[in-house]
């Protein structure tokens, strides 16, 4: 279910956007008293750690925002079962600083391994359906009968919800403020209401499990197909966080596309817009989601970030053979408090503001994953010309599917530098890259500079203490909504 969610970032950032222009006023007035509303949850003060905090859930249920279930017509559409879904399988922590400037959406993988208050050690994305079940056996237990009631249905509900926004708030150190739901179906009608959204794939895909069938190169999808890309997660090489590299193309395109002046001019596409969300949302009961959008001037400039949080691996396993990914609490929590202000963001996560860093101060090590010789060599070569140290070079086939730069630290202004130096390389957190150190790892996507060199590689695997980890996508630039690139992906 990796798609709902997406769409509804874009959505709720689109919805802002309009708002805050004036297009579309008389259409969107009366949205948040349309939308649907959960009562009861733990939500935090609304910006005092320097940020308000939106948690965005995509759900896998087969009903609408009102509780239908939905026709044959609409299952058919999202391409999947009549089983009720329970899994929150796309998971979205929004930070937006209290000057309402820009907007950071930070990714949670889904199979992230999370010890939680009540259940125990659960995947995430199966933790509201834990607590939810969890309270439904309570329930049972204690009724005479063991039945339960609607009224139980409902608290369950209520304490999944609930059961999730804490185990976020554990994991990421952030008590979200507001708290926004969205179905399956919800992203099929926010999509075709906007005429579709472009993507561009490196290679064609053909994934039967999630009807994903698409040419390489750049297309315009919708409705199902729109589902099926940003679902996909099998035929992937990093599974997961490959498909959530696909959510957040999907979503930069989609904010994209309903700032755009054929949107905002069209009074068929925005009273679409405002239907689809009036069916797809679920939001808490205390959020005034106009009043919201109106104080959110600056995101209307297409200030919009994608990240995802820093995980310590993407292949392990559970003691009884569930493949999970794992992170570290601290990483994740440091990691997600440099966007509690536009300073810090601007400060710690743009890779092309690093004030202080003397390159002669900081050694890079670099890491040859392909089977290009000398290329570890050569790399070294064009950054040892820009003035920094050089570290180990060494050879580590397929030891990693994409090109990277790795720092002790989430805010290390040396991996920034060494990113910007090198095109722009992702930037990921291990712990195991000790301070004034920098380590570069070449996969078969870089195309950035080399240099010549005369160094030499040693192949030595059991010398890197580092785990072929996916980018955290730390430093990719801010989104322009008014841009016309659209970035390919796997």
């Amino acid at each position: 279910m990796g798609s709902r969610i997406a769409r509804a970032l874009a959505a709720l950032v689109s919805v802002f956007c309009l708002l805050v222009t004036g297009v579309g006023w008389s259409l969107f007035n009366g949205l948040s008293s349309d939308l649907s509303s959960a009562g009861g949850l733990d939500m935090g003060d609304g910006g005092l750690d320097g940020a308000v905090d939106i948690l965005l859930v995509g759900t896998d249920n087969r009903t609408d925002a009102q509780g239908n279930a939905l026709s044959q017509e609409e299952l058919a559409t999202i391409r999947t079962g009549e089983d009720e879904g329970e899994n929150t399988d796309t998971i979205l922590l929004i930070r937006i600083p209290e000057d309402g400037s820009s907007a950071t959406a930070i990714s949670i993988p889904r199979d992230v391994y999370v010890e939680t208050r009540e259940i125990g050690g659960s995947k995430i994305n199966g933790v509201y359906a834990g607590y939810k079940q969890a309270y439904l056996d309570r329930a049972s237990a204690e009724a005479p009968d063991g039945a339960v009631t609607e009224q139980d249905q409902r608290d369950a509900v209520q304490a999944g919800r609930n059961g999730l926004i804490n185990t976020i708030r554990d994991l990421t150190g952030v008590q979200a403020d507001h708290y926004a739901e969205i179905g399956l179906l919800g992203f099929v009608l926010l999509t075709d209401a906007v005429g579709g959204v472009p993507v561009c794939l490196n290679e064609d895909v053909d994934e039967p499990l999630s009807g994903a069938n698409f040419r390489a190169g750049v297309q315009t999808v919708s409705g199902s197909d729109a589902l099926s890309f940003v679902r996909q997660r099998h035929d992937l090489p990093a599974g997961d966080l490959d498909r959530i590299v696909r959510q957040q193309a999907f979503m930069s395109q989609l904010v994209k596309k309903t700032l755009s002046a054929g949107t905002l001019a069209d009074p068929t596409k925005l009273g679409a817009l405002v239907d689809a969300a009036r069916r797809s949302f679920v939001i808490d009961e205390n959020w005034d989601f106009v009043d919201f959008a109106m104080k959110l001037q600056d995101i209307s400039g297409g200030n919009v970030r994608f990240e995802t949080i820093p995980v310590t691996s993407i292949d392990s396993f559970t003691e009884w053979g569930e493949s999970i990914v794992t992170v570290d609490p601290a990483q994740v929590a440091e990691f997600v408090g440099g966007f509690a202000s536009a300073e810090d963001a601007d400060e710690d996560q743009t890779p092309t503001d690093t004030p202080g860093v003397d390159p002669a101060a900081v050694a890079v090590s670099v890491v040859n994953t392909t089977a290009i010789d000398g290329l570890a060599a050569r790399v070294s070569g064009s950054l040892s010309e820009l003035g920094y140290g050089v570290g180990d070079l060494l050879t580590d086939p397929a030891a990693a599917y994409t090109s990277h730069v790795a720092a002790g630290s989430a805010d290390d202004p040396a991996a920034f530098a060494v990113s910007d130096a090198l095109g722009g390389l992702p930037v990921q957190v291990d712990p195991a890259v000790p301070p004034g150190t920098v380590r570069v790892v070449l996969a078969e996507d870089y195309s950035g500079p080399t240099g010549d060199a005369t160094a030499t590689e040693s192949y030595s695997p059991e010398t890197t203490d580092y785990a072929p980890l996916p980018p955290s996508i730390a430093q990719r630039p801010t989104f322009d909504a008014g841009g016309s690139d659209v970035p390919c992906v796997n």
